[in-house]
């Protein structure tokens, strides 16, 4: 939950950290330092366990030791009596500082006590340390199985040696401290070498800001890859293609608002001027032709606004992607019902040639439109008397379009021109924006097809659209 700005000192405090969450020094020292600390716990319950060890064993080697010196002080007496005299220096060598408390037992092999505390436990294996509770007390034990000149058979005797805690766990707690400090040291040193690191590292990055926020608006030149890491380079070279893209868009729409001004001022123009003829001619017969006229440019300019309006919709980006269930040989009869009327009245033979649905998915309506841009082209530029055929089929797992007319076609060097915005070929009769093909282009390709330009047999234009099938 994102904390609010509004609740004072700790408030800000904690938005201050909430905010860091998102710095890239932040993350990356952050995974770098839990990695450490991971690593540093890891190695400190390891090193407890080792000093540990090692306390233990420097107990049992004293105890050891210890059990060894009383048992050479052992004797066998005049009579077979055993006896000790518990020597100064088996006990002193416990003599640490920290207070610890020495117990000893010596018995014979038949279990007589010799000297020491009765009630001492004794480890089940010889020589090995083992922990006890003696006396309400934790103490650690060791036991040395010793032979004794004298005694029938050479006998042995038992010396358990035990001392308290104090000095094992002062010896486990310095060696776990001494390597706790030397790995916090490590730790820190490890983070002061990763945020010098990522300064440096990052240093790159930042002149890519700086150059980045010192263009103008309207810089679009390429930025230079050397000025960053290889593995950033990748970016640099996206940042560079998007920046073209970019531009070249600009300059697109810049000629698309000249070209879309310089069309439109005609037709105002011209309506313009036949208004004014209407409005001062007195003949009935010459002003009803002005404002036939008048009407002529008046359909001409809707038209050309519309298809404007369609090129701007088909423009990625301008509207909501769409996958409609779509059935190209219904939407083409319903096109060529529209454009019936025209074809007639140019004594055009219209046709259709579907023999089944070829379903597609896409936006409906900008795949009717690129359908009526198809059509009504071919009828604009076909002459009187003439044939449109539109033909809807399938072929390797796709949608087939095609539109033919018998009109006089497209020069090969222009065909991919014609795409342009605007672009008409010249010498062409008949009337026109040159936008048809450019909303067609738009629409198939924001339909993940293609189109491409043909010869028709015999004489005209073949326009062939292919669409993935749904």
């Amino acid at each position: 939950m994102r904390p609010d700005e509004n609740t004072g000192i700790i408030g800000k405090l904690w938005l201050a950290i909430w905010r860091l969450r998102d710095s890239l020094r932040v993350q990356l020292l952050a995974w770098v330092v839990l990695t450490l600390i991971g690593a540093t716990c890891f190695n400190l319950y390891d090193s407890y366990r080792t000093a540990n060890a090692t306390a233990e064993l420097v107990t049992d080697r004293t105890l050891l030791a210890s059990a060894r010196v009383i048992a050479e002080a052992v004797r066998v007496e005049t009579g077979g009596t055993v006896a000790v005299d518990i020597p100064p220096a088996a006990l002193e060598m416990f003599d640490t500082g920290y207070g610890d408390r020495v117990y000893y037992q010596v018995i014979t092999a038949w279990g007589s006590l010799v000297s020491g505390f009765p009630d001492l436990p004794s480890p089940t294996v010889d020589l090995v340390g083992q922990d006890f509770d003696f006396r309400s007390t934790g103490v650690r034990a060791l036991t040395l199985n010793h032979p004794v000149v004298g005694l029938p058979n050479d006998g042995e005797i038992s010396v358990t040696v035990a001392i308290t805690h104090n000095s094992q766990f002062a010896l486990r707690r310095r060696l776990w401290l001494d390597d706790l400090t030397k790995q916090l040291v490590l730790v820190l040193l490890a983070g002061l070498v990763t945020i010098l690191g990522l300064q440096r590292g990052l240093a790159p990055v930042l002149r890519l800001r700086d150059a980045v926020r010192a263009r103008g608006r309207d810089r679009l030149d390429p930025l230079a890859a050397s000025m960053v890491q290889t593995e950033l380079r990748p970016l640099v070279a996206a940042l560079n293609d998007h920046m073209e893209r970019v531009q070249n868009q600009m300059a697109a729409q810049r000629r698309f608002v000249a070209n879309a001004a310089h069309q439109l001022r005609t037709p105002v123009a011209l309506i313009s001027t036949q208004a004014s003829v209407a409005a001062r001619e007195h003949d009935a017969a010459r002003r009803d032709e002005a404002l036939e006229a008048l009407r002529g440019s008046t359909r001409q300019m809707s038209r050309l606004a519309s298809q404007l309006l369609t090129l701007s919709r088909a423009e990625p980006g301008s509207r909501r992607p769409r996958k409609d269930v779509i059935d190209l040989a219904d939407t083409a009869r319903e096109v060529l019902e529209g454009q019936a009327e025209e074809a007639l009245r140019r004594g055009i033979d219209l046709g259709l040639d579907a023999n089944g649905p070829v379903v597609v998915k896409g936006d409906g309506t900008m795949l009717r439109e690129m359908l009526v841009n198809l059509v009504d082209n071919a009828i604009r530029y076909t002459r009187e008397n003439g044939s449109v055929t539109v033909s809807v089929g399938k072929a390797d797992d796709v949608a087939v379009l095609t539109v033919e007319d018998s009109g006089p076609g497209i020069p090969h060097a222009e065909r991919e021109q014609v795409f342009e915005r605007f672009y008409r070929v010249l010498g062409t009769e008949g009337e026109g924006s040159g936008i048809g093909l450019a909303i067609v282009r738009e629409v198939v390709d924001g339909s993940g097809g293609s189109v491409t330009l043909g010869d028709a047999p015999g004489q005209g234009l073949l326009v062939t659209v292919k669409l993935p099938l749904a």
